[in-house]
């Protein structure tokens, strides 16, 4: 008998099976993804680690390097000082005038990076920070490149792609010996970050039901972001060359081309290009893996619920309408500005791994620990108090553990490497926590008619801001304590200017652009300090409602 009852898509997903074997498949691919996304984003990083070094000359060939580090610590700049003459007992060493042309490493657990096989220390140093700025222009095109593929082709394909191209960026650099070369390495490398993980983000959210993409997707992308980055130190310390662990690092990104046979295209984007039967071809795999069996009543009931659908004439948002909203664009401008500072100090606390007094291998490893409870604490924290006061606090908590670092850093010659490595993972895990939170905050800011194009506008924004960060973590090359006194202030802006955005726990977020004109009007800076308590007693269907909306 003929289902008279129109079916839409989540209802034939949930026939199919949104929470059963595939899902669970595609949630192991995204980790599995997640390792080797993470080697790939911060290879940069692995291959330009630089040891402690010393100006070369001939009197220090036999000497430890205890005694090398005591000769040197007389003088300003140790690592770039030219010596002309050492007495025997190394007492008393001249300054040459000379520029320093040659350098004794101390090699961290034997490994040689690319900075220092090709001597880019000292004034050489700008070099690898160049290929860094070249990484972030690489993303920040990728991003709309595949972004655009993706909605164009496909986004299985898509994602092939991106991790193709960050193959061929990771795989050639390992060739290069010149900056012009590395530069177009890099920025090759740089075209698939983001882009190599955001389409699979996509794909399951587009396959699994809303309970499991609050718990699967932030359980995987904790833990084997995590694991990925300690297995990027770990597996060069085992390689123990640049261009080994570029090979190491770079070919699993390959295996991403097997995807194509295990991962179903989104049916939900055969729809939008009006493949239905496309979709329902995808649909019938999914119900199969999952050992489910669909009644051809039910398809026939989807197929016409589509085709009605599209015949319908809607009038659609534009993102010029939001740029035309007084409010609204108010609102979009301050979140943009907040997505973007944060997304400076992410990649730059990420990578600021050197001059600890550890090795950077180990403080790697540390650092990557904090990213799954940070993620925990994250949820329990937006629970309580809401975004905007999770986000405002992280940031100035994270702001004072940096501004600490730094201060340690400037006062003492020789401060506490406990202490030190102490401040950072504090501030680490700070802003992790602010990363989830403006990340999530931002989402649902956005009302969802525009939600896509304002989110790929703020990713482009905040790759475009990362080629700051290199430049600013190269002024610790000056003055230590340059790139945490310039953080905090970062932050405490950030902090003020999230402080101005509207809350959004727990509220009815805007679906259209004239809803999101209306959305926190009148609402001044502290108000969401006095409905915490009326927005933790909100029931569990209200705060399902507003997930399943926020993921349309």
């Amino acid at each position: 008998m003929p289902n008279s009852h129109p079916v839409d898509f989540d209802e034939i997903l949930a026939k199919c099976g949104n929470s059963h074997r595939y899902q669970y498949l595609l949630l192991a691919l995204y980790g599995f993804l997640m390792v080797f996304v993470s080697m790939h984003y911060f290879s940069q990083n692995v291959i330009s680690f630089v040891p402690d070094h010393w100006c070369y000359h001939e009197q220090l060939e036999n000497r430890s390097f205890e005694q090398i580090e005591q000769i040197y610590s007389r003088f300003d700049k140790p690592s770039c000082t030219r010596l002309a003459t050492i007495d025997i007992d190394g007492g008393n060493a001249t300054i040459s005038n000379d520029r320093c042309d040659r350098w004794i490493y101390k090699y961290d657990f034997g490994f040689r990076s690319m900075n220092t096989e090709l001597n880019w220390v000292c004034d050489e140093a700008y070099k690898a920070r160049v290929g860094q700025s070249l990484f972030f222009i690489g993303s920040m095109c990728g991003t709309l490149v595949f972004g655009l593929l993706g909605d164009k082709i496909g986004r299985v394909k898509a994602l092939i792609l991106a991790n193709c191209c960050g193959f061929l960026g990771d795989f050639s650099t390992i060739f290069t010996g010149s900056l012009t070369a590395f530069s177009i390495t890099r920025f090759i490398s740089g075209l698939a970050a983001d882009a190599n993980s955001y389409l699979m983000y996509i794909l399951l959210l587009e396959y699994v039901s809303p309970r499991l993409r609050n718990t699967g997707l932030n359980l995987s992308m904790g833990i084997f972001y995590s694991l990925g980055m300690i297995c990027s130190s770990w597996i060069a310390v085992w390689v123990g060359h640049w261009r080994k662990y570029l090979l190491c690092s770079s070919l699993p990104l390959l295996l991403t081309i097997l995807f194509y046979f295990l991962v179903q295209e989104s049916a939900q984007w055969l729809i939008t290009r009006k493949d239905v039967d496309g979709a329902v071809r995808r649909l019938q795999r999914v119900a199969r893996f999952n050992r489910r069996t669909i009644n051809e009543s039910d398809l026939a009931a989807f197929r016409s619920y589509c085709q009605k659908a599209q015949h319908v004439k809607q009038d659609e948002d534009k993102f010029a309408d939001l740029l035309n909203s007084p409010h609204l664009r108010s609102i979009f401008f301050k979140m943009l500005v907040a997505f973007m500072l944060t997304t400076v100090c992410y990649n730059i606390m990420s990578r600021n791994v050197e001059g600890l007094g550890i090795s950077p291998f180990t403080m790697f490893s540390l650092t990557a620990l904090t990213l799954p409870p940070s993620g925990i604490l994250q949820a329990n924290i937006q629970n309580r108090i809401g975004r905007k006061g999770s986000s405002v606090s992280a940031m100035m908590l994270t702001g004072l553990f940096t501004a600490a670092s730094g201060i340690a850093m400037s006062l003492w010659q020789h401060p506490s490497v406990v202490l030190l490595v102490s401040l950072n993972i504090i501030a680490r895990f700070g802003i992790s926590v602010c990363n989830g939170s403006t990340l999530l905050f931002s989402t649902e800011l956005v009302p969802t008619s525009v939600r896509s194009r304002g989110l790929s506008l703020a990713h482009v924004a905040g790759a475009a801001s990362s080629l700051l960060s290199p430049y600013i973590m190269h002024l610790g090359t000056y003055y230590r304590a340059a790139p945490s006194i310039i953080l905090c202030l970062i932050f405490f802006f950030c902090a003020y200017v999230t402080l101005l955005l509207p809350e959004t726990a727990n509220r009815k977020l805007p679906l259209t652009v004239k809803e999101g004109e209306q959305f926190g009007v009148g609402e001044r800076m502290f108000d969401f300090l006095r409905s915490t308590k009326a927005q933790s007693t909100v029931d569990a269907d209200q705060e399902a409602d507003t997930r399943q909306k926020l993921m349309t």
